[in-house]
């Protein structure tokens, strides 16, 4: 009852307010004020100050909200643990499937015995690669 009392009142003195602008001949303002000054005036007429003013005293209700931000919590967490993981479930699957057959059967037309192994580099070489771009790092920082 008072809250309908108190958005009344702000949309009687927002129309007031209005009136004194227009008056000034800035119609484009005075509008303004007019419709900001109309929405607690149908907030009341709706039914919405009503509803919010039973929903803050409902422990219901708190109990509720409580409830969809730990919905939310849990929908934030399962995000953001699927985006670390690098995907949906399905995509990873899709992705270990796809890796699986082509490095564990043989080539078509090919036994295992007759396979024969990459050639290998020698460990030497790569190790240079390794410190030749670490040195270009550290000779980029000035060190």
């Amino acid at each position: 009852m008072i809250a309908e009392t108190v958005c009344s009142a702000v949309a009687a003195a927002g129309l007031g307010i209005a009136v004194v602008t227009a008056y000034r001949k800035r119609y484009l303002t005075a509008t303004r004020i007019a419709a900001y000054a109309l929405v607690p005036l149908g907030l009341v007429m709706t039914g919405v100050v009503e509803w919010l003013a039973d929903t803050a005293f409902s422990p219901v209700a708190w109990a509720g909200f409580g409830v969809l931000g730990l919905s939310w919590l849990m929908f934030a967490t399962t995000r953001t643990v699927e985006r670390r993981r690098g995907g949906t479930r399905k995509e990873r699957k899709a992705a270990r499937e796809a890796a699986a057959p082509a490095a564990t059967s043989p080539a078509l037309g090919q036994s295992a015995r007759t396979q024969s192994p990459a050639p290998r580099q020698k460990p030497a070489a790569q190790g240079d690669d390794d410190f030749s771009d670490i040195e270009a790092i550290l000779k980029k920082h000035g060190i």
